[in-house]
């Protein structure tokens, strides 16, 4: 199975810029845990750290689309190399304010600048879409291949972010996070030859890709997506706090990326036989399916063992999606669909927490796991509706 991608790696260039891709999104995944880490251990509150966090994830949706159609516009290092300088700034100015003790707004104002940043994630995936854009078969496996990395990451970053935290000083998870995107995204965009050029008159005039039918309907998939993710998240915290065991958490959290990442493999190593739209049915109806049965389950054991199975769906509907983002709009705006998709699981990923949050405390802490379950009926019903739609491209 990995044999299939081999082939993608064998250009220097482009183990360079997947080298430098995959260290910018572990620093990426460390950012949310370690500002957490951080601030509830420098305040005591982690009631503060969730707000602080919550700000940025905000503003970081809503800036990347903007970035997203920046980068369109302008190219990818004409835009990322300005953000990077201003995140990295700012992050410097949020340790200082968590280490110095500086009023709580501070964290808050810094901390929402540091989210303006370019996703490497989306710009990763750009160059796969320009360099394989006439290989279909070979963009599929490397659309698996970027996801399994997105999975990696938040089963390694979130683990390395306590650790230093804990281990060494509160701000030490947060730096490392920083640096760790600093100098991925540098090597990623030290490669020059696999960066798709910009198309200044196609992309004149052109339309928002919100606009597009079919980006708002894997929008709203991605929003319930993230809401999956979100609330399991939130309600294994509190069922494994219930259950005395509030350390077999990360572990169930982890075996849910565990099982996402090795679908995702097994997914890029097919050769697609169905089309994207009957793929994404497909997808939405696994994530629903494969979750239902957590609901049946009240000890941590069988829990985490429907959380790995269910897992298994996610990778696969997120690959399906943005591939589908790439092909619903013209060449000139697929980072900015692709933003727009991200976009919908990050604001997916906060909301699913909070309502997750509310029905844990309203009722107890297994209900929570209703909302992962809903949302990943709804996704089913968004994705049966909105096939004719998925499949219009607009000029």
């Amino acid at each position: 199975m990995l044999s299939t991608y081999t082939p993608l790696l064998k250009d220097s260039a482009t183990r360079r810029f997947m080298i430098g891709s995959a260290i910018g999104r572990l620093g990426g995944a460390m950012f949310g845990m370690s500002l957490v880490a951080m601030i509830s251990t420098r305040t005591g509150s982690f009631a503060l750290a969730g707000a602080v966090s919550a700000t940025g994830l905000v503003l970081l949706a809503l800036t990347a689309v903007v970035a997203g159609r920046l980068t369109d516009r302008f190219g990818q290092r004409r835009v990322t190399y300005p953000l990077l300088v201003w995140s990295s700034v700012w992050c410097a100015v949020m340790v200082a304010a968590s280490a110095l003790e500086w009023p709580t707004w501070t964290l808050f104002g810094a901390y929402a600048m540091a989210t303006i940043v370019a996703n490497v994630g989306t710009l990763s995936r750009a160059r796969w879409a320009h360099k394989l854009r006439d290989e279909p078969n070979k963009l599929h496996t490397s659309m698996s291949l970027e996801q399994v990395v997105d999975e990696l990451s938040f089963v390694l970053g979130p683990a390395l972010a306590i650790a230093l935290a804990t281990l060494w000083f509160p701000e030490a998870g947060y730096i490392a996070a920083a640096l760790f995107y600093l100098v991925g995204t540098l090597i990623f965009l030290s490669d020059r030859s696999t960066e798709p050029p910009v198309d200044e008159v196609a992309h004149h005039g052109s339309a928002l890709a919100i606009r597009t039918p079919g980006i708002l309907i894997l929008t709203c998939v991605m929003f319930m997506t993230g809401a999956i993710f979100g609330s399991n998240e939130v309600t294994a915290i509190a069922v494994a706090k219930d259950q005395g065991n509030p350390s077999a958490s990360g572990l169930i959290v982890a075996l849910f990326a565990v099982g996402s990442a090795a679908a995702g493999l097994w997914f890029g190593s097919r050769t697609l036989t169905r089309s994207l739209q009957s793929l994404l049915v497909v997808g939405t109806a696994g994530m629903f399916l494969l979750e239902a049965p957590i609901l049946l389950t009240e000890h941590l054991v069988p829990i985490a063992l429907v959380m790995m199975v269910a897992g298994a769906a996610t990778a696969p509907t997120l690959i399906i999606s943005m591939q589908l983002a790439q092909k619903l709009v013209p060449s000139s705006q697929v980072n900015e669909a692709m933003s727009v998709v991200l976009t919908g699981l990050i604001i997916g990923i906060a909301a699913g927490s909070a309502l997750s949050g509310i029905v844990i405390e309203q009722v107890r802490p297994h209900a929570g796991f209703w909302v992962p379950v809903a949302a990943g009926g709804i996704a089913l019903l968004l994705a049966v509706a909105g096939r004719a739609f998925l499949r219009r491209k607009r000029a």
